[in-house]
């Protein structure tokens, strides 16, 4: 379909606002040969499913109405946004959140069987990719279809480190990307996340859209399917910025441990999730970062930050950690073992409130970045050692460290250190 044809806007009659039978999200960066593209893959549905398409910019990049199911295609249509406006107060992660949660309330309005959000872009677009993200809606008897993206060195770094391999330990089921952002997500899950949400206290443990959902299908024993995907396009990560990320990041996933506990502790191994298609691989990867800085970070957060790390984590780890401080540039080396105990400790701490949330979370940032400068340095030299390798050790050292965290998390007192 030529980008000509799609540059006047249709609106769509009012029967076909009133329902649908998959809606899809459209937020991320898609310019209108993209929308177009996207359109005529999803009318490769079943026949007379109805494909409700909302997209931020629809002005500038409108697909025509197809406005009658035939027998061989869906029909798809735009519907003018049903997104509600975050609130000002809203950023970052949160900001996502309240988005996301006013996709699964307009799914809702429009009764659909699911619904699709598409935030992210591909590096090497494939044009069905978002469809194979609901197929599995209708062609399936999946609640929640997850992306499982092409690995780089350095991209999503703080899921790969913490994010996806706590789930896993915790939920026993082998996830890569929790938090998404793409996602195809079935009535039945969404209607769980408003009913859930709404009735949720103001201001207190409320389910949160974004980082709630996989742990909500994970404790309720929903069907959920993987699909590979390509190499997602990331912005550059800022470094120097990493204290905000972790204070912004991290609250919603340690306040869903705290939620879940009972379903998490009675997991004890993990297993595969299933997954369409075949892994797809992001080619020559020749990143670097300059560990210089996060070493530095690392070695002035043991010198200025021990009387709050000792509220957090025992001698043992303390001590440790001053040895690593000493280590040479070429040398430092964070073990798996002690970065899975730090992690777990601080989400122990950041459920007994040991010290005010945002400062604990903040204080957190120079372990993080000792991790990622291991982590840059376990990768040299070029190809001695995959990230696939090396994030299936730490995912490893996840699980097995689990017993620490459950019995921290039910006897805190007797291990405080």
């Amino acid at each position: 379909m030529e980008a000509d044809s799609i540059a006047q806007p249709m609106e769509p009659t009012a029967d076909q606002i009133d329902s649908a039978d998959l809606l899809v999200a459209v937020l991320g960066e898609f310019d209108s040969k993209g929308i177009a593209t996207m359109c005529d893959a999803f009318r490769t549905l079943a026949a007379k499913l109805r494909v409700a398409v909302s997209h931020e910019a629809r002005e500038e990049s409108a697909a025509p109405v197809n406005a009658e199911p035939t027998q061989e295609s869906a029909s798809v249509f735009f519907v003018p946004s049903l997104l509600a406006k975050p609130s000002s107060l809203a950023t970052g992660v949160q900001s996502m959140s309240d988005t996301y949660q006013s996709v699964f309330a307009a799914a809702d309005k429009l009764q659909a069987r699911g619904c699709c959000i598409i935030a992210s872009k591909l590096e090497a677009v494939t044009p069905p990719w978002a469809l194979r993200m609901a197929q599995p809606l209708f062609e399936g008897q999946a609640d929640l279809v997850l992306p499982h993206y092409a690995r780089r060195k350095f991209d999503g770094l703080l899921n790969a480190s913490i994010i996806a391999p706590m789930t896993r330990a915790l939920y026993g089921k082998r996830v890569n990307n929790p938090m998404g952002p793409d996602f195809g997500v079935s009535r039945r899950l969404f209607q769980r996340m408003l009913t859930a949400r709404n009735g949720g206290p103001v201001g207190g443990n409320r389910l949160h859209a974004l980082a709630s959902l996989t742990p909500t299908a994970l404790c309720q024993n929903l069907q959920i399917t993987e699909v590979h995907l390509g190499t997602r396009s990331y912005s550059p990560t800022d470094w120097t910025n990493m204290s905000s990320v972790l204070a912004d990041v991290l609250p919603p996933v340690f306040l869903d441990m705290e939620r879940n506990a009972a379903c998490w502790q009675r997991t004890r191994f993990s297993a595969p999730l299933p997954a369409i298609g075949e892994p797809v691989f992001s080619g020559p990867d020749s990143a670097t970062v300059d560990i210089r800085p996060m070493v530095e970070s690392f070695q002035l957060g043991n010198r200025e930050l021990q009387e709050i790390w000792s509220l957090v984590l025992p001698p043992s780890t303390l001590f440790e950690l001053r040895k690593l401080s000493r280590l040479p540039l070429e040398q430092f080396r964070m073990p798996d073992e002690l970065w899975v105990k730090i992690v777990y400790d601080f989400a122990l701490a950041h459920r007994l409130r040991t010290i005010s949330r945002d400062h604990l979370l903040k204080s957190m940032t120079p372990l993080y970045l000792g991790w990622v400068a291991s982590y840059a340095n376990d990768l040299l030299p070029s190809g001695a050692t995959s990230p696939e390798r090396r994030l299936e050790r730490l995912s490893l050292a996840y699980e097995a460290g689990k017993s620490h965290l459950v019995s921290r998390w039910r006897w805190p007192d007797r291990f405080n250190p």
